[in-house]
């Protein structure tokens, strides 16, 4: 089948892989991205590699604390600049609040509710900054958090939005919690992990790692003719034990190196600081966003722009 070079393209940004060989993938997938980067994976070409963000839209993502609710949303806006706008990040605190408050089921339900201060929904409101900033304005995702110790942390201005979530038994000093809490976020917003441990990762998805892991072993020990096949085997299914512990160190948030104290883990560290407080402490969950994430840009050729300008 015909490969696209927007498409070995895509495949280059996400592997760091050469062009010649991600089409090679691609061609010897049908064009799938995902078993085209597990295909390299397996030839030992590329690193773990996670979905690349087709970041599109510009807008903020937020996280809030908001009388003991945890609320991360993220709007978004046509513009970088009207995202730093006064009047658009009002909007966001506001809308934020109605989460908060409301407990909406969903974004529909969200924009249903009444806006804070006036008779009308937020999706009539929204309408009217629509209009009076002058670009579209989508209110795209958010999640709340109702018990336990929340913390908010937002990089960037918005570029990059983290609420966590934390349970104490038997202390007294929450702010101490509050602050472990604010550093895991940032640990979070900088090493983005998908769960908080190995636990939560879904059976198949640690099946689909092993698989590529042991392939890929096997292919390194090829070339050793030497050593009979069911011993190339055996070794290369010990090698898959300890690359599955670095796998688990890059997508588990308690199994990552703590960026303040790289010769300690995050699950360490939260034990000690636990210990020092002295009770038990809990991180339950997290959501980290990143504005634009996922959303497919439309592309503008600009000489066609300015030929259409002047028609």
């Amino acid at each position: 089948m015909a490969i696209s070079a927007k498409t070995v393209k895509e495949l280059r940004e996400m592997t760091g892989v050469g062009m010649m060989k991600c089409k090679e993938a691609l061609v010897a997938c049908d064009g799938d991205m995902d078993k085209a980067v597990d295909w390299l994976r397996e030839k030992g070409l590329a690193a773990q590699a996670k979905k690349a963000s087709k970041v599109a839209s510009e807008g903020v993502s937020k996280a809030y604390v908001i009388d003991g609710v945890g609320v991360i949303i993220e709007v978004n806006s046509q513009t970088d600049f009207v995202s730093k706008n006064a009047t658009f990040q009002a909007f966001v605190d506001d809308v934020a609040t109605v989460v908060a408050t409301e407990n909406p089921a969903d974004v529909e339900a969200l924009k249903a509710a009444n806006y804070p201060g006036e008779d009308r929904s937020v999706d009539a409101v929204t309408a009217d900054r629509v209009l009076s900033i002058g670009e579209n304005i989508q209110i795209r995702r958010f999640v709340r958090y109702d018990d336990g110790i929340n913390v908010a942390y937002v990089h960037m201005g918005g570029k990059i939005g983290v609420l966590v979530n934390l349970k104490a038994e038997g202390i007294e000093d929450t702010a101490a919690v509050a602050e472990l809490g604010k550093d895991l976020a940032m640990q979070i917003a900088a090493m983005s992990p998908s769960y908080v441990s190995s636990d939560e990762i879904p059976a198949e998805e640690v099946e689909k790692e092993k698989a590529v892991q042991l392939a890929k072993a096997i292919e390194e020990g090829k070339g050793n003719t030497k050593v009979p096949e069911a011993k190339r085997k055996m070794i290369a299914e010990n090698k898959v034990k300890g690359r599955m512990n670095n796998f688990y160190a890059e997508v588990c948030l308690l199994n990552q190196q703590y960026v303040k104290e790289n010769k300690t883990t995050v699950e360490q560290h939260v034990k000690a600081v636990a210990k020092q407080l002295g009770g038990k402490i809990q991180v339950v969950k997290f959501t980290r966003f990143v504005t634009g994430e996922g959303i497919e840009k439309k592309e503008e050729n600009f000489a066609d722009e300015v030929a259409s300008m002047i028609k």
